[in-house]
């Protein structure tokens, strides 16, 4: 049969092809309908045994939270004032209502990730009591650790307060964001503190010096490297090439100076004689010109952290043949500092003191300063106390004259010659022996046997 169009019946082949199209159909349903019941099935299965494993999970997060609390009611037992509760992954302290209640908030502000003053009673611990989380950084700067070796015991002991204090290290640490010109900037001054600097090359984002909550981590990274000055790096829209220079007391933040970088030169740029290179470890003279440093208070503050950055050790006596190098600081104007780093060159000058020359060797640079933050005046007098604020202590039988200088009395006790003994070896001794035994010899009687030898 032809085929034919709509409106007449098909050919019997179309048809039987067609047929066996809806059966294929049919039984790809059928079969659909089998495999989806069968996943019924398994997910009804995998939902029970979900079930009795949540059920298992809950009876023993209850049991540990039962141990919790019969743990945290035997401490409450012996501690009734005040307790600190190390446990992990965090610090509970809780605090009687009685104590003073700005302790609560000042430590909850002394880091933006601390959790929220919980007001509901955790584990179950009775109302009377105050309780808040802190978070992991805070809980490692207060846990108290005690030396295990006689190693750690020695560096305790280097970090320790001093009458003399030895010189200051400074560390060296970027924010999220860094220019070229700021790495470079980092980099240099690194090479100029070489062996009292510690460099951090990894991105900091929980770093805002200026801000509260902002310093938790340069006080932390402040007690682990034991480094009292530091170099904060960091670049925005607002304040490009962006350094903050800061001191710590403590470990904790003492003041502030925030200064932009600009017309940086490095050491490769200039062109010197490498004889003439400082030496690590020698002592630079700093040198301040202008009269912004006595009239202006940014200017004034910078100097002060200038001088503390870049003197090194302080010492009492100075070889003149160490001193290689100056580093010297224009004031522009009343925001800006023109800082440059030069050698000396000693030259003959006819007398017993040299001539000098100074050869600009680099790194040099333009200071902005744009913020800062003065200590208070309580913090200011605690940091600056010395061993002379406090009296000496007497020392006994000790004193002081105009004339002869330091006079001290020494107490002898009575001596008893009588009393003493003599060695048996002295002459005298001896002396005295040989006229007692020729007394004795001559008062012994006269034997018979003499008698008659003499008759």
């Amino acid at each position: 049969m032809e085929v034919t169009h709509k409106g007449r019946r098909q050919p019997d082949r179309l048809w039987r092809k067609k047929k066996k199209s809806r059966l294929a159909g049919a039984l790809i349903v059928i079969v659909d309908l089998v495999r989806s019941g069968q996943r019924s099935v398994g997910n009804e299965e995998e939902e029970e045994d979900a079930e009795d494993e949540d059920e298992e999970q809950r009876r023993r997060r209850r049991k540990k939270e039962k141990k919790k609390v019969d743990v945290i009611r035997k401490k409450q037992s012996t501690f009734s004032t005040c307790k600190a509760q190390y446990a992990w992954p965090r610090l509970n302290i809780s605090c009687h209502q009685n104590l003073n209640p700005t302790i609560s908030p000042l430590l909850l502000s002394s880091d933006s990730r601390c959790l929220p003053l919980q007001q509901k009673n955790p584990n179950n611990l009775p109302s009377s009591k105050l309780c808040f989380s802190l978070p992991p950084t805070v809980q490692s700067m207060l846990k108290v650790r005690t030396p295990k070796n006689a190693r750690a015991k020695r560096e305790l002991e280097k970090r320790a307060p001093k009458l003399v204090e030895t010189g200051k290290k400074t560390l060296i640490l970027q924010g999220t964001k860094t220019s070229n010109t700021l790495n470079a900037v980092m980099t240099e001054l690194y090479l100029l503190k070489k062996g009292s600097a510690i460099r951090y090359t990894r991105k900091n984002e929980n770093i805002r010096p200026f801000e509260s909550g902002g310093e938790t981590s340069l006080e932390f990274f402040s007690l682990k490297t034991d480094c009292s000055i530091f170099i904060y790096g960091s670049t925005t829209k607002k304040r490009p090439d962006n350094l903050v220079i800061g001191r710590t007391y403590d470990h904790h933040i003492y003041d502030l100076v925030e200064v932009g970088v600009e017309n940086f030169k490095p050491i490769s740029s200039f062109t010197y004689d490498k004889k003439l290179g400082p030496q690590v470890g020698s002592k630079p003279f700093i040198c301040f010109i202008g009269e912004g440093f006595e009239n202006v208070e940014e200017l004034k503050h910078l100097k002060e952290v200038l001088v503390d950055l870049l003197r090194g050790e302080v010492i009492e006596n100075l070889n003149l043949s160490g001193v290689d190098r100056a580093y010297v600081c224009t004031a522009i104007s009343s925001d800006k500092v023109f800082l440059t780093h030069c050698a000396l060159r000693l030259k003959k000058s006819g007398t017993v003191v040299p001539r000098m020359e100074l050869v600009e060797i680099g790194p040099s640079m333009d200071l902005v300063t744009r913020r800062h933050r003065l200590p208070n005046e309580g913090l200011r007098k605690e940091a600056m106390k010395t061993s002379k604020d406090h009296p000496k202590k007497k020392v006994k039988n000790v004193g002081q004259d105009v004339i002869q200088g330091k006079i001290g009395k020494i107490y002898v006790p009575d001596q008893k010659l009588g009393e003493m003994a003599l060695p048996n070896k002295s002459k005298g001794v001896k002396r005295e022996r040989r006229e007692a035994k020729t007394k004795n010899n001559a008062n012994e009687p006269v034997s018979k046997k003499q008698k008659e030898d003499s008759t």
